[in-house]
């Protein structure tokens, strides 16, 4: 009986296996890490962690696309970045009208859960990052799965360095710059996964 491990059929199937239980346990942790963050953002009335809440529901609606495609062919995998992409893009909207309405209606945010709930999305984002490394250069559906994971790292460090200006300060003005700094790394990494699925889908139909 010939060996499964040298059939490339095989090494595909255990490959796409491999990366639905990473995609799996990066859906699950982002959607708990959006709920904590959303619930907490809103009560502590800070627009960073408002953003990187929708960081990670974006991730999370990411990581479900990934799913989908993943035993599906290259034109599909672009499609699937092309949604990602448009969806980080939608996102980099809305933070950055959150950030126009508390300059205009200013708030001053709890420095302290600021803080204690960005060091808490770090770690999660650490381990996602962790898990999809080993992936990035899989295809195209897993190496946008795993730029949003490290941007979101990015993200994190920026909600840290938030709530260490709010506290300094005791102004809301650390917050909303970090928000609307969330809103620039939204649309930068839209763009390049965008223009990446664009060249890909333009390839498969040539």
């Amino acid at each position: 009986m010939a060996n499964c491990c040298s059939d490339t059929a095989c090494e595909l199937d255990a490959l796409r296996g491999r990366q639905s239980t990473v995609l799996k346990i990066v859906l699950a942790i982002n959607v708990l890490m959006f709920v904590v963050e959303a619930s907490t953002g809103l009560l502590a009335h800070s627009t960073a962690l408002l953003a990187d809440s929708l960081d990670m529901l974006g991730d999370a609606l990411a990581y479900a696309f990934s799913l989908y495609v993943i035993a599906r062919g290259g034109s599909w995998q672009a499609v699937s970045a092309l949604l990602k992409g448009l969806i980080m893009m939608t996102f980099s909207f809305f933070v950055l009208g959150e950030a126009v309405y508390k300059i205009v209606y200013p708030i001053i945010p709890v420095a302290e859960t600021i803080g204690a709930v960005g060091m808490l999305a770090l770690s999660a984002n650490a381990l996602c990052a962790v898990l999809l490394l080993r992936h990035r250069r899989d295809d195209i559906n897993m190496r946008s799965a795993w730029l949003c994971s490290k941007n979101d790292l990015l993200g994190n460090i920026f909600v840290l360095l938030a709530a260490i200006g709010v506290w300094l300060t005791s102004t809301r003005w650390p917050d909303v710059l970090v928000g609307l700094l969330i809103a620039t790394i939204f649309a930068r990494s839209a763009t390049r996964v965008i223009h990446s699925a664009i060249s890909q889908l333009q390839a498969a139909n040539a």
